[in-house]
């Protein structure tokens, strides 16, 4: 969707249910099916909800390298997997770590929008649209957002470039089955969306933890530039315009710039 302005980039991640609710789950089945074989033993699961430093642990128990971009690569499947972990309290056999693939491809820095991937294994995450989209609370800065394009939550640039995830196979999981046609919506459509209809096409999907403020702040940047392509103008104009006088201060200072942007 990236080359079609008024259509919005969702990270392929987030277009099903929320990792973390199906990681989680998953995970203690996992431990429980261990506890039936072995016995009581201590544990605790996590996905991407601890300060772990989950892709050093994943590297060093040999499920792939640490790609230039910094995510985990593996042979079968790329980068285009969740990492989740069980912490116990029995020994284990240690696993050899794999070497690194990645030679002297430097494609996922390259394709970088905003230039986050500053050199080779090394991320500004104050640069990267994933963190300025999902995790950054405030404005976003005014020199990434033109580089931001469509993208409304997340960036997958770096990941779709790797020549490691042409391996990648689609999941067969129906959690992760894309939701309310986040693969192929419009802005215009998306825009137009309630706080209520947010609440609710959401339910059960990470983007929800976002709220509706930051989706909104999303949207207005992504809108800004399709104006700035001149395709729909009048409609996006219109539907900014019609926003503007009761939007919240952070999504109308996004709005005000978008208008500015043609």
């Amino acid at each position: 969707r990236l080359g079609q302005a008024t259509q919005a980039a969702v990270s392929i991640y987030a277009r099903g249910r929320d990792y973390h609710k199906v990681m989680r789950n998953r995970l203690q089945d996992l431990a429980k099916q261990i506890e039936s074989k072995i016995g009581k033993f201590g544990y605790r699961v996590f996905t991407d909800s601890a300060p772990l430093m989950e892709v050093e642990l994943a590297k060093k128990a040999g499920l792939g390298w640490r790609g230039k971009h910094t995510l985990l690569l593996n042979r079968e499947s790329g980068s285009t997997f969740f990492l989740g972990e069980i912490l116990v309290d029995i020994p284990l056999p240690i696993d050899g770590e794999q070497e690194s693939h990645c030679g002297t491809c430097q494609a996922c820095i390259e394709i970088c929008p905003t230039k986050a991937i500053t050199a080779p294994y090394q991320l500004d995450a104050r640069r990267c649209i994933s963190y300025l989209t999902i995790e950054n609370p405030g404005a976003i800065p005014v020199e990434f957002r033109s580089a931001m394009g469509n993208r409304i939550y997340g960036c997958d640039d770096c990941q779709l470039i790797c020549p490691w995830n042409k391996f990648a196979q689609r999941t067969e999981l129906p959690d992760f089955a894309q939701r309310h046609g986040l693969g192929d919506a419009s802005l215009l459509e998306l825009w137009s969306w309630t706080e209520t209809d947010f609440e609710k096409r959401h339910e059960g999907s990470a983007i929800r933890r976002i709220g509706y403020i930051r989706w909104r702040r999303n949207l207005a940047v992504a809108l800004g530039n399709a104006l700035a392509s001149g395709v729909e103008q009048g409609a996006i104009r219109d539907a900014l315009s019609a926003a503007l006088d009761n939007a919240d201060p952070l999504v109308a200072e996004h709005i005000q710039w978008a208008l500015g942007q043609h």
